[in-house]
């Protein structure tokens, strides 16, 4: 284990996932309501990890060769973060902006949560870019020897983000399911999924 190149790679992958993102939006979201976090938790570290890792050992090298692959991470990321922007920002106009975390609110089946998780995380484009392709072409500059050093790192970051994000999200849940203070949540939501689109089409 090189210790100096899992720092690097924590860093810079923690730098990555703090931006409140849709995965971010949703652990929120899942936090607030106490329904199904500890698999949302383990869906979105896995997955991170697993990515991570294709990026590292040759996958980030060949969507960046790739053109038509680079065009559709831009362009399908960009339309997604729009998507996603627009929804956040209309919500804070609708009635139903709270989020219930009282006993009467309707329970979310392990199914759908699973399969909306997983949605968010695979249909983003953007996760790609950050996870396969920067994370993926740093990690993957490095000698064979020291790649393991920067999954770890990398993947650490990841499972310490969403830890403390859901966890935290878990014990504040009756502060933020205050509609004032989701709303506030998903302007900021929204404000950083339409930046995140224009850096992409402007990239």
């Amino acid at each position: 284990m090189d210790w100096m190149v899992f720092i690097k790679a924590l860093g810079l992958c923690a730098a990555l996932i703090m931006a409140i993102g849709a995965q971010n939006a949703y652990v929120l979201r899942v936090g607030i309501q106490r329904q199904h976090l500890m698999m949302t938790l383990a869906v979105c570290i896995i997955l991170d990890a697993l990515l991570i890792a294709l990026g590292v050992l040759g996958m980030g090298a060949l969507v960046q060769a790739s053109p038509i692959l680079l065009g559709a991470a831009r362009w399908g990321g960009a339309a997604f973060l729009i998507w996603y922007g627009l929804r956040s920002w209309t919500a804070i106009l609708r009635r139903d902006t709270a989020l219930e975390v009282e006993p009467s609110a309707a329970p979310i089946s392990a199914k759908r949560a699973l399969i909306t998780i997983l949605a968010i995380s695979l249909l983003n484009p953007h996760v790609y870019l950050d996870t396969v392709v920067l994370l993926g072409s740093i990690g993957g500059s490095y000698p064979a020897s020291l790649q393991p050093s920067f999954i770890l790192g990398a993947a650490s970051a990841s499972l310490l983000w969403f830890c403390v994000l859901g966890f935290a999200a878990h014990a504040l849940s009756r502060h933020l399911s205050r509609p004032a203070a989701w709303q506030w949540i998903d302007g900021i939501t929204g404000g950083t999924m339409l930046f995140l689109a224009g850096t992409l089409v402007l990239a």
